[in-house]
């Protein structure tokens, strides 16, 4: 489709969710977690969850535990619909974010005053899905859906995977039903920058994790191998891959991956561990090199990751979750937080951080729910409000046009640089197993306390540039200029 070659380049901070301040970093008190599930009224489950923002008052709500909670001004949450475990954007892009439940495979309508109507999808093939993701994969503008296909153990079934084409807003079409692998968790990203989104499928029993490299018209060429993204050890074909989550995590401006596998045994022989891979860039065809755990120490029953600069110093972190409580031999397994040192060198601390202890979960989500600055977490069932330190950060709200860009912006990355180091973040809809952050964009800064410059690049690869001070929430618009 041809475009305009010019794009209006605007800026517009929002000054009702101005945040000041950031929090700490290593050599500062160690940043820690408040549990307030009880204070903010959430009673939920353990499974996953999706933050996003589904009345537009700059507040990010939450859909967990078949429930839509409305957050109330960053204080308390209130249950205002019913809808099953959901990823979420705005698929016919009206200005307000739907949901999909890939546990029903239904897909949602939000009418804007938080109420959700379900909405016709083609009848699909059977299938149980363990998680989903949006994006647009054949650049019309609006985002389509890559829903994985799980497993029958007893039956020795392999579920298909779908790959759901959206007809400009008003319906969508099955463009492809395939069993393939075992998937668990699914996640998508443009890691080689060629205007167009890919996904990264996580599956389990010993199978090779999946690559679906995207031609740009949502023709997609499997091509973990080539890319070195398969996520095992030498000896084994796979591994026991739950979820995983890309991420910057040395701030070069290359988005890389973390893969999370369960692993039985711990020793030599053993089953492949849970790693870092890290993108190499375009001189190298955006081959990745597999550095292994890096720190993350042995746990057999590791399940899904989201990342997130929790302290700020402008490091991805990254929160781990597991399966069991306690796992084979009664060894004990609970949910971990990593923390990056900016080479991908990462050291547990859950203790000093407040969240050790939790129990067996696959919910793992990121989102500046009470909008102070820095990120909270929430897992286990369990709302953790981050209490802040000295470090500085920047929100970064993206608004596509819906026509060129879908309005949730899916698929959009944001880079600031600031001396050697460019932090690099991406907006994605479906992390680590079935979760999914917030759309917001939020940047870590350090102790580095003025103007920034905003480096956009839409999913189209057309660029845009803005500037705010650090301690505020930026609002970009796309709007392409006759």
């Amino acid at each position: 489709m041809e475009r305009a070659s010019r794009i209006l380049q605007i800026l517009i901070i929002d000054l009702s969710i101005v945040v000041l301040g950031g929090t700490a970093s290593a050599q500062d008190p160690p940043v820690t977690f408040k549990n307030v599930t009880e204070a903010a009224g959430l009673k939920i489950g353990t499974d996953a969850a999706c933050w996003a923002d589904l009345d537009n008052d700059g507040w990010s709500d939450l859909c967990a535990s078949g429930g839509v909670w409305k957050n109330n001004e960053g204080k308390t949450f209130t249950r205002v619909a019913n809808v099953p475990t959901s990823v979420a954007a705005d698929f016919d892009n009206d200005g307000f974010i739907d949901l999909f439940s890939w546990t029903a495979r239904k897909l949602y309508r939000n009418n804007g005053e938080m109420g959700f109507a379900e909405v016709a999808l083609p009848d699909l093939p059977p299938s149980v899905s363990r998680g989903a993701c949006w994006a647009d994969f054949n650049g019309d503008g609006f985002v389509d859906l890559f829903v994985g296909g799980y497993e029958d153990w007893d039956k020795g079934i392999t579920w298909p995977f779908q790959i759901l084409m959206n007809e400009g807003g008003k319906s969508f079409k099955l463009a492809k039903s395939e069993s393939r692998m075992r998937a668990r968790g699914v996640t998508a990203c443009d890691f080689d920058q060629d205007g167009d989104i890919d996904v990264y499928v996580s599956n389990y029993r010993l199978q090779p994790n999946l690559l679906w490299v995207n031609d740009g018209k949502a023709e997609f060429t499997e091509a973990a191998a080539k890319h070195g993204v398969v996520a095992t050890s030498a000896g084994f074909g796979g591994g026991h891959s739950i979820g995983s989550c890309w991420g910057d995590f040395n701030n070069d401006g290359l988005i890389d991956l973390f893969a999370g596998n369960f692993a039985h045994v711990d020793g030599r022989g053993d089953q492949p561990k849970s790693r870092f891979l890290k993108n190499l860039g375009k001189e190298q065809e955006f081959k990745f090199e597999d550095l292994g755990p890096r720190g993350v120490h042995y746990q057999e029953s590791y399940a899904t990751p989201s990342c997130g600069d929790y302290d700020n110093d402008g490091n991805l972190d990254v929160f781990f979750t597991t399966v069991y409580g306690v796992a084979s031999f009664g060894r004990k397994n609970s949910p971990a937080l990593f923390r990056n040192d900016g080479q991908f060198n990462v050291a547990d601390v859950s203790a000093a951080a407040g969240v050790a202890g939790l129990p067996p979960t696959y919910q793992s989500a990121w989102a500046d729910y009470d909008n102070d600055g820095d990120l909270d977490l929430i897992s286990g069932g369990q709302l953790f409000q981050n209490q802040g330190g000295k470090n500085k950060s920047v929100t970064v709200r993206l608004q596509g046009d819906g026509k060129d860009i879908n309005r949730s912006a899916i698929g959009a990355q944001v880079r600031i640089t600031i001396g050697e180091k460019t932090y690099t973040r991406q907006v994605e809809a479906g992390t680590g197993e079935g979760n999914q952050n917030d759309l917001a964009l939020h940047f870590g800064l350090g102790s580095h306390d003025g103007p920034v410059e905003l480096r956009i690049t839409w999913p189209n690869k057309l660029r845009q540039s803005a500037r705010t001070a650090s301690g505020q929430t930026a609002v970009v618009k796309y709007e392409v200029v006759p």
